[in-house]
């Protein structure tokens, strides 16, 4: 053991893995019933919240690699939950857009999600929840 590291009760990365399993646990749980991985909840979110983006939009907004994307698109594709087109200004580049089938997994689910939310957002007090959502959203727009 070296002096020099933080213990792991005081890492930040350790600290926010642990949180998001936290978060996510009874997340995945709801996705599970659905037949959805939460990757693909976030492309479908980003999608029904923005409506139609190209692949790298909805990469940085769903916080996922363009390569795994790619992927997710596919499997999301073949379940009828999106629909491609080709860009209409360069025919070279796609559009993605929730399908019909889409929406309805989210609205089905919506109301099990907010109860999820609500809950953590009770369990800290909506002073503090709202306070790490402002220091969250700090922390990801420095500079590196």
């Amino acid at each position: 053991m070296t002096d020099d590291l933080p213990l792991t009760s005081r890492s930040l990365p350790i600290a926010l893995l642990r949180a998001r399993e936290k978060v996510m646990g009874p997340i995945r749980s709801v996705l599970a019933d659905v037949g959805v991985t939460e990757q693909q909840w976030r492309v479908l979110r980003v999608l029904q919240e923005e409506g139609p983006r190209e692949p790298t939009q909805i990469a940085e907004r769903a916080c996922l690699l363009l390569p795994s994307l790619t992927r997710i698109l596919k499997k999301l594709e073949d379940k009828n939950l999106i629909r491609r087109r080709p860009d209409l200004n360069d025919r070279r580049r796609q559009i993605i857009e929730i399908s019909k089938e889409g929406q309805e997994i989210i609205h089905a689910n919506l109301s099990k999600m907010l109860q999820q939310a609500e809950q953590t957002r009770r369990i800290l007090g909506a002073e503090r929840h709202d306070l790490l959502l402002d220091l969250l959203g700090e922390l990801h727009d420095l500079d590196p």
